[in-house]
């Protein structure tokens, strides 16, 4: 006698992992009177996680360092040359659709050349206290509550 076989009814085959993608983002931070400002971006409506708020930066290619990334990225989205300082945080945040992220993120003090909004629905500067009035990204939203607060910078 054959053994039956199992039902599938209910099964859900299992996720394909996604790669783990290391990525760097740039507090670049300025003195606007008693209060300090840092730059946000916003993401452009034809993007993943559209219209969401985020720091500059991008994907750590291979053979680059985080800082050699970060620098890259902040040419190639706002056309500044920037002076990248020391690693204010370093966090991984998994995605609902299982992708995990490997974020660092680096103060910014010093750049040259003018600010040039290359890839994003808006560019602007605001103030540390002012963080959490934004909808960003949720890899983000520790670190918003930690700026906000002036535990990191």
């Amino acid at each position: 006698m054959k053994d039956a076989i199992p039902s599938l009814k209910g099964h859900r085959p299992a996720k394909k992992a996604l790669p783990l993608r290391h990525v760097v983002a740039a507090l670049i931070v300025r003195a606007a009177g008693q209060e300090r400002e840092v730059l946000i971006c916003q993401r452009r409506a034809d993007q993943p996680m559209s219209l969401k708020w985020e720091f500059p930066g991008g994907k750590v290619e291979t053979g680059e360092t985080a800082e050699q990334a970060l620098a890259r990225e902040l040419n190639e989205e706002l056309g500044i040359t920037a002076t990248i300082g020391t690693r204010a945080a370093h966090l991984r945040h998994r995605y609902r659709n299982g992708g995990v992220i490997d974020l660092q993120f680096f103060k910014v003090d010093e750049f040259t050349g003018g600010l040039d909004n290359r890839i994003f629905n808006d560019v602007r500067w605001v103030a540390l206290t002012a963080l959490p009035g934004y909808d960003f990204l949720a890899a983000d939203l520790d670190l918003i509550q930690d700026l906000a607060a002036g535990k990191l910078l």
